[in-house]
């Protein structure tokens, strides 16, 4: 492993003579010689390349090895590389001395040793490439202990989804308990009313209007079921990828005038009211049946939190985009959590009346999603609600 790690040397020296005997002293297979007949060529490779160690003859014309030096060590790209110096003139001149006090690790005399030069060249070869595989090391540890704690922050988010998957079980199984019972209770006590006058021969409890109000009360739970299952039916259709959507060109505001007028009778029955405004043709592309799923969602909730308020429905285009408005003047909803209305279970906070499983909102907008459009909600508590559906135009 070390020796594939390439090593670049810098010597430097004015005479080329002494460059090229040198290079050939020190020269290696796995080494790279640069030569520099100056100072100042000598800075300019230094900033350009990492280098394992730099030979530096003392006496040169302008920048002697002395000054390079400090230069280098002055510089925090440089100032880590070992340095060694070369120099002619006599031991009594004290230059081993002062190459010491500039910084080198070491100081060789002219004429040169070629096995002394060869040694502490390879020492300091081998210091690099032992650093550099350290370091390499090192940033491995590091790279896989970042991989590690990202794999322990995704387990962590996971090991979260998980628990608030299993809350979310539970609540649902709550709710739905909670829901189905209610109906189905409704429908278990008339029966057993029913039979009790039956063996009491009391007939007269099952005159006609007395069976028309009966069958009209099993209608409603039997639907009020019907309505649980299908809304648990296409929550695991849109988790699996197989909701149904069969868009033909349709009328969005025919189809709001027809969920209008089959919604009248609740929202008379609840002593409030339903006016609906529709300013033109409103062409779209729709699966008319999950469309009016949608809108008869909306219209029900303004019915449910609208507190026996007048309900408006609006349908206009904008923009090549149709909208249908539904606007009551309740409870309102909270900056914090109109967000949340539109995730599985949720609803808002109980002002007293059915709360449903949470998951027509959730569903709607899946369903209008599929569409390419979008449902956008404004409100402020105490002020009531819209509810926008907006699809593309499409003729």
């Amino acid at each position: 492993m070390l020796r594939k790690i390439e090593a670049k040397l810098l010597i430097v020296d004015d005479r080329p003579e002494n460059l090229l005997a040198l290079e050939k002293l020190i020269q290696d297979q796995e080494r790279t010689v640069y030569q520099a007949r100056s100072g100042d060529e000598a800075l300019s490779l230094l900033l350009e390349h990492e280098f394992a160690l730099a030979i530096l003859d003392v006496q040169m014309p302008g920048m002697n090895g002395f000054e390079l030096a400090e230069l280098m060590r002055g510089t925090d790209k440089t100032k880590q590389i070992p340095i060694i110096f070369v120099s002619a003139a006599g031991r009594e001149l004290n230059y081993a001395f002062k190459g010491y006090e500039s910084g080198a690790v070491d100081f060789l005399h002219k004429p040169l040793s070629p096995h002394e030069v060869r040694s502490k060249v390879s020492v300091f070869v081998e210091l690099y490439r032992q650093r550099k595989a350290l370091n390499r090391q090192l940033d491995a540890l590091e790279a896989a202990r970042r991989e590690q704690e990202a794999l322990l922050d995704e387990l962590r988010e996971t090991q979260a989804e998980l628990q608030r998957a299993v809350q979310m079980r539970d609540v649902f199984m709550s709710v739905v308990s909670h829901e189905l019972r209610t109906p189905l209770n409704g429908l278990t006590l008339e029966v057993q009313l029913r039979k009790l006058r039956l063996q009491q021969n009391n007939l007269d409890a099952f005159s006609p209007d007395k069976l028309r109000e009966m069958t009209e009360r099993d209608e409603r739970q039997i639907l009020n079921m019907t309505r649980l299952i299908d809304d648990m039916l296409d929550v695991s259709r849109i988790r699996t990828g197989k909701l149904s959507i069969r868009p033909q060109p349709s009328d969005l505001g025919v189809l709001a005038g027809r969920v209008v007028e089959n919604l009248s009778p609740q929202f008379a029955h609840a002593d409030s009211r339903v006016a609906l405004s529709v300013e033109g043709p409103a062409p779209v592309r729709m699966d008319e049946f999950r469309i009016e799923q949608v809108l008869a969602n909306l219209l029900t909730n303004a019915l449910r939190y609208g507190a026996g308020k007048p309900v408006e429905v609006s349908v206009y285009c904008q923009a090549q985009e149709a909208r249908v408005d539904v606007r009551d003047q309740g409870m309102g909803i909270s900056a914090a959590d109109q967000r949340r209305v539109f995730e599985q279970f949720e609803r808002v906070a109980d002002n007293g009346v059915p709360q449903g499983l949470g998951l027509g909102l959730f569903i709607s907008e899946q369903i209008v999603q599929a569409h390419g459009g979008r449902i956008e909600l404004s409100s402020q508590l105490g002020e009531g609600s819209c509810f926008s559906v907006i699809l593309p135009c499409g003729r």
